[in-house]
């Protein structure tokens, strides 16, 4: 027996689809809030915030359960090469999940807005106000979340590919429905 685990810990399982929801929604609230000028600008924005603010406390303990629950290993018959390509792609996916809530509150306070989220809960200005370091934030936080809409994408498209292609159980290690955990005998 080894000490990886067969599926990702309930936890792990409920923090992912959560998360996975909430960025989605972010990536499409993020679009509608710089196409628009209506009215709706500044509830967008505030839900923008508030779940970018979660999501960065969400993804710190998600790595924290992860370095303590660890992860499932993948097919041992997977290709080096996708295999590699799965670990720089869930590092990327870590790295972006923290940064573009970073970009997004450096952006905020470069430009001296206050941070408000939900429940009037104000974050105090980290950075001071600079017109320079706002535009490059913005743009890093617009180019950057195009790029991580991109990531999402190849991630779906990966999940896909193993659950309805490869059909080799990986999908099943953090499907949030109940699995046979049984082992299937190689077909």
């Amino acid at each position: 027996m080894t000490g990886a685990p067969h599926r990702f810990a309930p936890i792990q399982r409920l923090l992912h689809w959560l998360m996975a929801f909430c960025i989605i929604a972010m990536l499409f609230i993020g679009v509608g809030m710089v196409s628009t000028v209506a009215p709706k600008y500044l509830p967008l924005i505030l839900i923008h915030k508030t779940l970018g603010v979660a999501l960065l406390v969400l993804v710190l303990a998600r790595l924290a359960l992860r370095l303590r629950l660890g992860a499932p290993p993948l097919p041992a018959d997977l290709p080096p090469a996708i295999k590699l390509g799965a670990r720089l792609s869930h590092l990327l996916l870590y790295g972006f999940m923290i940064v573009m809530p970073l970009l997004g509150l450096g952006m905020l306070w470069a430009a001296a807005y206050p941070v408000v989220l939900f429940g009037g809960i104000e974050i105090p200005a980290l950075l001071p106000q600079s017109d320079r370091a706002h535009t490059l934030l913005w743009n890093a936080h617009v180019y950057l979340g195009l790029a991580f809409f991109a990531l999402v994408l190849l991630h779906v498209a990966a999940a896909l590919f193993h659950a309805l292609v490869r059909r080799d159980d990986v999908f099943a290690t953090i499907s949030p429905l109940p699995q046979d955990d049984r082992i299937r005998p190689a077909e």
